[in-house]
């Protein structure tokens, strides 16, 4: 009998964190189908999976698709009510699973929920991706309870309570399975990093609500495809965010904010060059003209109606890196 949730992985090469991660996600989801999604893995993921985990489902796609795609591809078949998108370098716990269906059924409007997500390397703090949940500025910059830009802040049950959030973090990341095929699911152009945020932007101005809970935690590793310092990451993070603006923003900011966060992210790009080096500066350049060479084709994606307050706070960037706090 079909469950109400499926755990779907993404992996690709992954054979590492699937050995180390997937005997605790089998153990803690005995109220869960679990599927494993391959984007044409080279290593021998598949094996590994058929002799070790015989009740895991394995989904191939037929290549890799990048993160976005490649759940597109192979969440076709998986027809659960519910989905935990889950990062294979994720360690998660008992009843991990429970609190967010019952989150879910308290409220219909509810489109996705993520858990507290703790570091697995320093399991006192919180991890970079997702932290207590997901936030935006007015200037269009992510950040969560927990953790602003690189800044940590260790978990001492501030954050355990149950309370709306604006986007959910990707590496565990609760959807009602409607909510995300009538979004289309992740915008493809993406291939990886925001495309969570985007979809989240999308669902609230589609009037749903994005929910997070701190009775379930998991414990993240982070890095896993791309290391924190990649230039490819740079790359992706800053093309994607403006290409998520660009479709998710409402009218009166739409103009002002793509050509003061262009402006800003020159400078970004001289920071990033002097820190991390050349390719980091070269990456904030190609992110621009990827942003360009795709901007016809997102402006078309531009929903009817954008929520006008659409941030939880103002000039995070200037606070955080100018004022100190």
């Amino acid at each position: 009998m079909q469950k109400k949730l499926a755990v779907a992985i993404l992996n690709w090469n992954g054979k590492n964190w699937l050995e180390k991660f997937l005997p605790g996600v089998v153990q803690y989801s005995q109220n869960a189908d679990i599927y494993v999604i391959d984007n044409l893995s080279t290593d021998d993921s598949l094996s590994f999976l058929s002799t070790n985990f015989p009740t895991v489902k394995i989904i191939k796609n037929d290549k890799n698709y990048g993160f976005a795609g490649g759940y597109n591809e192979g969440l076709k078949s998986v027809t659960n009510e519910f989905y935990c998108l889950l990062n294979s370098d994720v360690e998660v716990t008992e009843n991990w699973i429970e609190p967010v269906l019952e989150l879910f059924e308290k409220d219909a409007s509810i489109s996705a929920i993520q858990p507290k997500v703790l570091s697995y390397s320093n399991k006192k703090y919180f991890e970079f991706a997702g932290a207590a949940g997901g936030l935006i500025d007015n200037l269009g910059y992510p950040y969560c309870r927990g953790r602003i830009f690189d800044h940590l802040e260790e978990d001492k049950g501030q954050y355990d309570d149950e309370t709306e959030i604006f986007w959910a973090s990707g590496c565990s990341f609760f959807i009602r399975s409607k909510d995300f095929w009538d979004q289309q699911g992740f915008d493809e152009c993406f291939f990886a990093h925001q495309e969570e945020i985007d979809l989240c932007w999308r669902l609230i101005n589609a009037g749903k609500k994005i929910f997070y809970t701190g009775k379930s935690t998991v414990y993240h590793v982070g890095g896993g495809t791309l290391n924190k310092q990649s230039a490819q990451k740079t790359y992706l993070n800053i093309r994607n965010n403006l290409s998520m603006m660009l479709k998710n923003l409402p009218f009166p900011q739409l103009i002002w904010l793509i050509f003061f966060r262009l402006c800003l992210d020159g400078v970004a790009g001289i920071y990033f060059g002097l820190k991390n080096g050349f390719p980091h500066l070269w990456a904030v350049l190609r992110a621009h003209f990827g942003f360009y060479g795709q901007f016809r084709g997102t402006w078309k994606l531009r929903q009817e109606h954008q929520k006008v307050e659409f941030y939880q706070s103002k000039w995070l960037i200037f606070k955080h890196f100018l004022g100190g706090k």
